[in-house]
Formats: C-alpha cells, sequence, structure tokens
C-alpha cells in the first residue's frame, strides 16, 4: 500500500466517523412539531432557524467526501498489479481448492487397490468399523436383560 492510498484509507474512516455523529446530532422531523405547539424550547445555539441547515450542510459535504475516497479506494483496488504485471486473483480464485488440498479417501494411497473402479477385479478396500464398547453390566449387547 502505497502513502497516497494509506492516507486516502484514513480521511475515508475519519469521514465516515464524522458522518455518523452528525447524523446523531441531527433532530427528526417530528422534533419541530413539538417546539411549535409550546412542549419544547425553540431557542438553540445556531440561532433563531436552527442547527438544522449547518448540521444538514455538513452532513451533504461530508457524504461527497465520503462517497468521493470510496471511488478512490476502488480505484488503488482495481489498478494494484502484483510484480510480475499480473492482476491480482479475486477472493474465489484465492480461496478454490488445489488438488493437493483435497484429502483422498481412507486407505486409498497412490497404487492402493482402493483406487481401482469397483468390479475391476481389485480387492474392495478394509474399512474401519468402529466397535460398540462392552456393557456396563457384564452382560453381553446382544442378549436381552431379563
Amino acid at each position: 500500500m502505497n502513502m497516497l492510498e494509506t492516507g486516502l484509507l484514513i480521511i475515508h474512516l475519519l469521514v465516515a466517523v464524522a458522518i455518523c455523529g452528525f447524523v446523531l446530532l441531527q433532530h427528526g422531523k417530528g422534533a419541530d412539531m413539538g417546539a411549535a405547539f409550546g412542549s419544547g424550547s425553540s431557542g438553540s445555539l445556531f440561532g433563531a432557524a436552527g442547527s438544522a441547515n449547518f448540521l444538514s450542510r455538513t452532513t451533504a459535504i461530508l457524504a461527497a467526501i465520503f462517497f468521493a475516497s470510496s471511488l478512490g479506494l476502488t480505484w488503488f483496488a482495481t489498478t494494484r498489479t502484483e510484480p510480475s504485471g499480473v492482476m491480482q486473483k479475486g477472493v474465489m480464485e484465492k480461496m478454490a481448492p488445489k488438488a493437493s488440498d483435497v484429502p483422498s479417501a481412507p486407505g486409498a494411497g497412490p497404487g492402493a487397490a482402493g483406487n481401482a473402479a469397483p468390479g475391476a477385479g481389485g480387492a474392495a478396500p478394509a474399512t474401519d468399523v468402529p466397535k460398540s464398547p462392552p456393557a456396563s453390566d457384564g452382560a453381553k449387547s446382544n442378549e436381552v436383560p431379563k
């Protein structure tokens, strides 16, 4: 990552946090109706026009900066190349399993009889069947208790 891309990423994150803060500072549409009927104070820090003008304009400017930084980061991500000049692989190509990563069947090694097709005359591969544990009361597992 070069310095320009790092700087743009930092700006992008700071603008995202600032947008969250400015959106949370704004009043909802219904807040002005309560002040009109006398249940709230209409005076504010930002004067008679209220804070809606300042906060909404600042939010719009921050949204435009956020959009532009998103486009810039996208451009950096798509134009990045590997040292050989070949474009980087996508996420799905990176995660595709290789033939060497796929586990083989148990007992089937190279040249084992288990690799032969069924009915090809090869011996069937031995399977490991787990044995049931002995009964705890001393009786055989196939007997019915009386």
